[in-house]
């Protein structure tokens, strides 16, 4: 029995020794993962980002944006050149008296002057200024300040006065340009698509017609309240109401 046992232990000594003398006929390596300063040696080290990237981000890529309409003050972006329907081209809207001609000018003011005195005779000598009498009437008319009385909402001619005044300060197009019926006309509307207007441009519309009058318009397609022209040399030809 102890003959046995030493031959076992005896066996094992012989087989670990061999083994050892393998282990030490195979080449090991290393395998060492750089790591960045004061990184965990255990994870991978993530590459820093540089200064310059976090003072000077790179801007992201906007959208191409298409150049501001040019037109008048008032209406800035509403001016378009053709219409919705890619037909009719949409006049540019002028405010004031500015781009006004000097005879034009002077026409212009001459009536309102007139119609702010609530006098309608002052409108007489301006009336009467014309070669011819400015158009007041698709009908023959005999006596112009009669006729403006009578379209009046009252006996003395005010109302239509006023209504002369708020067309001549409302927006204006100079229509024709060039031609033989080249005419400078008050106001806008006369000459606009009124599917075309925009939230302030009602706004302006509404300071001269009510939302009925606007209702009538609509119907008929077109703008049919007063309107006055004045042509280049300052000839007052029309103020009128209708189609």
């Amino acid at each position: 029995m102890r003959v046995q046992l030493l031959m076992l232990i005896g066996g094992l000594v012989i087989a670990s020794s061999m083994s050892l003398a393998i282990a030490k006929t195979i080449r090991t390596e290393r395998i060492e993962v750089p790591t960045a300063e004061g990184s965990d040696p255990v994870r991978p080290a993530v590459p820093a980002v540089p200064k310059s990237a976090i003072e000077n981000p790179t801007a992201p890529t906007e959208k191409a944006t298409q150049p501001a309409p040019t037109g008048d003050p008032g209406d800035a972006g509403e001016n378009k050149s053709p219409s919705a329907d890619g037909k009719s081209k949409i006049p540019v809207i002028h405010y004031g008296d500015a781009g006004l001609p000097d005879l034009v000018q002077r026409m212009r003011d001459s009536i309102i002057e007139a119609a702010k005195s609530g006098v309608i005779e002052n409108l007489r000598p301006v009336l009467e200024s014309n070669e011819m009498p400015p158009t007041l009437s698709f009908g023959g008319v005999e006596d112009p300040i009669e006729h403006l009385k009578t379209v009046s909402g009252d006996a003395e001619g005010r109302e239509v006065m006023a209504i002369l005044m708020e067309v001549l300060e409302a927006g204006w197009v100079h229509m024709d340009k060039g031609t033989p019926q080249e005419m400078y006309v008050w106001p806008y509307f006369a000459h606009y698509p009124l599917h075309e207007l925009s939230p302030s441009q009602f706004v302006e519309l509404f300071k001269i017609v009510t939302a009925g009058d606007y209702q009538d318009m609509e119907s008929f397609g077109a703008y049919i309240f007063y309107r006055v022209g004045i042509g280049p040399d300052g000839t007052w030809h029309f103020f009128v109401a209708g189609d």
